[in-house]
């Protein structure tokens, strides 16, 4: 195994594999290291002047602000971003190959009325407002004692009241995003009778509604709101039953994709087995989606010359820059993403981070941009909109139907959605502290393994994880949700 990693003939830079002591001779760039080089950090293979581009991953990660010998480290001490402000694009229609699967693929899931699919049969209590999450969760945990055999989860949140607009529009469309969930085979809706998300407010944004597998209580209007949730939840146990799993095309399944704790090696072991398997998704006919769009900043280039159709593009381009506005109207500098732990990591600059993150959407065609509580329509490759932050980002794609969320992490994160969250480790010593957390480890790509048979075992693992297997998250019972806020709270 090499010292480093060097991902481009292109690239100005190289990535250390591990930690790499000063006046290391590296015979294939004919230098010796300036100073020592922390794993998963950058030195230059060549000389940089002032002001001449980085280069990695082909693509521009930042200037260096002072000249940059060969043999130095490449980090935030010497390296600035590029980017600036909203900036205009141009359309060019190409043509996009598509391809699809010679054979078919298979799981064991839940069919559901209205054909969608889902890979749990739990039942979901979920509250219009966070001022009656504990009356949810102790509505779970009798329907638990009473039903050893169910799952029952309570699906807390601090959101649902003093907020106004937008704001409280888009707490809804997320949590009747959540409620439509193919997960779930039962939704008690728990509503307290005084919170700005009224019930029959709510209940527009779930139209048509299935009164076998919803059911509403307004605590405020009954005497012993005990017993009329139990008597609900009977009601939703029984419907439960009536499903049991059957073989379904791998076409059923909808993948969300996202990463969180990222380091120098996720944007070359975790992130790119993610796109490898989403594409072979793809091509079985099934949905995967994109989301952190903050992340994209600095990479949307690349993603817009796979934009199926100029609408799409166009989609594309006002996604990027209304969330770019969303930052500058909150008086925030765009560009300073890293989190201190992407920093020590190895990451430098947004671009540097985003050309990392956006590998997890592979080579695909782009099918579409996702709002709020949107759902894919056909098969392919979606953007969801919404912000980088862990929690959030995973509530959102549950919010558009994602079965699965696959979470790549290069410094750990114990964090899980509601639906089966399959964590990916970027490196081979997370994987070895946090096995307790982790359930894929793709580190293994910086020694034996390659990046095509790594992606096969993650596809297999979300097979058996649709089929029934129980991912880490859910044996711990890290399961939770964060909705996003945009608005005053009064």
């Amino acid at each position: 195994m090499k010292n480093y990693i060097h991902i481009n003939k292109n690239d100005s830079v190289a990535v250390a594999v591990k930690d790499l002591k000063k006046d290391l001779y590296i015979k294939e760039f004919d230098l010796k290291l300036n100073e020592d080089i922390k794993k998963g950090h950058k030195f230059a293979i060549t000389d940089i002047l002032k002001n001449d581009d980085i280069i990695k991953y082909n693509m521009p990660i930042g200037h260096a602000i002072r000249d940059i010998k060969k043999g130095d480290w490449v980090h935030t001490h010497n390296t600035k971003t590029n980017l600036k402000d909203v900036i205009d694009y141009e359309y060019k229609e190409i043509e996009i190959e598509e391809k699809k699967a010679k054979d078919k693929k298979f799981f064991e899931g839940f069919l559901r009325e209205d054909g969608k699919a889902g890979i749990r049969n739990d039942i979901w209590i979920i509250p219009t407002v966070g001022c009656i999450n504990k009356l949810c969760s102790n509505f779970q945990k009798l329907a638990q004692k009473k039903y050893p055999d169910q799952v029952f989860k309570a699906i807390e949140h601090n959101k649902g009241c003093s907020q106004l607009g937008d704001d409280l529009e888009n707490t809804q469309k997320i949590l009747a995003g959540i409620v439509n969930n193919p997960n779930a085979a039962g939704i008690l809706i728990l509503a307290l009778g005084c919170e700005n998300n009224q019930l029959d407010e709510f209940k527009k944004f779930l139209d048509p509604i299935n009164n076998d597998r919803i059911k509403f209580l307004k605590v405020q209007e009954v005497k012993d709101e005990v017993s009329e949730a139990i008597l609900l939840i009977d009601q939703l146990k029984e419907y439960a039953d009536t499903f049991e799993r059957q073989k379904l095309p791998i076409s059923k399944l909808t993948i969300g994709f996202k990463c969180g704790g990222s380091d120098g090696f996720s944007g070359i072991t975790a992130n790119p087995v993610c796109g490898y398997t989403s594409d072979k998704l793809v091509s079985y006919e099934a949905n995967t989606m994109l989301t952190e769009v903050p992340e994209m900043f600095g990479a949307e280039k690349i993603l817009l010359k796979r934009a199926k159709t100029k609408k799409i593009y166009e989609d594309m381009i006002n996604m990027i820059n209304n969330f770019k506005q969303y930052f500058k109207s909150y008086g925030q500098t765009i560009y300073e993403n890293p989190s201190p732990g992407n920093k020590d990591g190895g990451i430098t600059t947004l671009e540097d981070k985003s050309l990392g993150c956006i590998q997890k959407g592979g080579n695909s065609p782009i099918s579409g941009v996702l709002e709020f509580g949107q759902t894919p329509k056909t098969p392919g490759l979606y953007l969801l909109n919404g912000p980088g932050n862990d929690q959030v980002s995973s509530t959102n794609l549950v919010a558009s139907g994602c079965n699965i969320i696959v979470f790549t992490t290069g410094r750990g994160n114990p964090f899980g959605s509601i639906v089966p969250t399959i964590k990916v480790s970027s490196n081979n010593e997370l994987y070895n502290k946090k096995r307790n957390w982790i359930d894929l480890n793709a580190g293994e790509i910086l020694e034996e393994s390659n990046m095509d048979l790594k992606s096969d075992d993650l596809l297999n693992l979300i097979v058996e994880v649709a089929n029934g297997s129980l991912t880490k998250n859910e044996i711990n019972g890290f399961e939770e949700i964060s909705i996003f806020k945009n608005g005053v709270i009064l």
